[in-house]
């Protein structure tokens, strides 16, 4: 059997965990089987598991792309000319909301409460989200406000913390709405 390449590799564990999101935004993580993993991406439950130990595994692969979409948006944001201010910021972020996405969020939040692991894989994404935030805020102090760039950082944290929450909440109600209002939308 051919060794895979490393690109390889990671466009197959991109494969994977975009497969685990799509059938925990259906099923919920813990309805969610390797077999229905293994439908959905078709691959074999071997292929999967060269890849991932567990579904603990995936529910950590499928955050951290789920926030890598976020950081490269953030990133680019923080890097412009005139990083959006804390409205449009906000507005910006919501309007990139995936209802699936934001089920599978809500879920892993949920399992948080109970299950060590994936409270780890929480709490690490929340803060590498705030501090993107965080980022991109500071800048626009700098940039478009003026700020001086210690100042800036400060006076960020709690701009950032309010967006944070602002956000988690719209996840929220995203991933509360049925199929169907989402359609209507």
């Amino acid at each position: 059997m051919p060794r895979l390449t490393d690109a390889r590799k990671e466009l197959r564990r991109a494969q994977i965990a975009e497969a685990a999101v799509r059938c925990f935004g259906r099923n919920g993580l813990e309805r969610t089987s390797i077999a229905d993993i293994t439908a959905e991406s078709g691959l074999s439950a071997g292929s999967i598991y060269a890849h991932y130990r567990n579904k603990a595994d995936l529910v950590q692969a499928a955050a951290r792309e789920v926030l890598a979409k976020r950081a490269e948006v953030l990133g680019a944001y923080a890097a412009s000319d005139t990083p959006p201010g804390p409205d449009e910021l906000l507005a910006r972020l919501i309007a990139a909301i995936d209802p699936v996405e934001a089920r599978v969020g809500v879920q892993t939040w949920g399992e948080a409460t109970t299950d060590p692991v994936i409270r780890d894989i929480v709490v690490d994404m929340t803060d590498r989200m705030r501090a993107m935030l965080h980022d991109c805020l500071t800048a626009w102090l700098v940039k478009v406000e003026h700020h001086e760039a210690a100042g800036a950082r400060e006076h960020a944290a709690p701009i950032a913390h309010r967006v944070m929450s602002l956000y988690q909440a719209e996840l929220l109600y995203t991933a509360l709405r049925s199929p169907t209002e989402e359609t209507a939308r």
